[in-house]
C-alpha cells in the first residue's frame, strides 16, 4: 500500500495557476508531479513519424502538475481539504490511513 497524501483515482481541486478552482481526477502519478484528467491542457507540436504511423501536426495534451498545487476535494464540505495519517486497529489488523485534517474522518474507508 502506498502511504501517499494524493493517490490516482483521487478527485482534486487546483489550488493555484491558470486552472484554479477546477476539479478532476488523478490519472497518474509521477513522483512528486500528478496528470489529470481535463486540466492544465497545452498545445503539443509533434513531428511527424511514418514508421510509428504518427501523422503529426498540433495536438493537446494534459501536462502535469506539482502536487503542492492541489488539494484532496472532501464531498461533504465542497472545498479542498488537507490530509493527514493514521493508523486504525491494533496488532495484525493495524493499517495506516488518510484522513481530512479539519474533522478527522477517514478518507478510504
Amino acid at each position: 500500500m502506498s502511504s501517499r497524501k494524493i493517490r490516482s483515482g483521487d478527485e482534486v481541486i487546483v489550488i493555484s495557476g491558470k486552472d484554479r478552482g477546477r476539479r478532476g481526477t488523478v490519472n497518474r502519478v509521477l513522483g512528486d508531479k500528478i496528470v489529470i484528467d481535463g486540466i492544465n491542457i497545452a498545445k503539443k507540436h509533434v513531428r511527424p513519424d511514418p514508421n510509428q504511423g504518427i501523422q503529426g501536426g498540433i495536438e493537446e495534451r494534459e501536462m502535469p502538475l506539482h502536487i503542492s498545487n492541489v488539494m484532496l476535494y472532501n464531498p461533504d464540505t465542497q472545498k479542498g481539504e488537507r490530509v493527514g495519517f493514521k493508523w486504525l486497529g491494533e496488532g495484525a489488523d493495524r493499517r495506516k490511513v488518510r484522513i481530512y485534517k479539519s474533522s478527522g474522518e477517514v478518507v478510504d474507508a
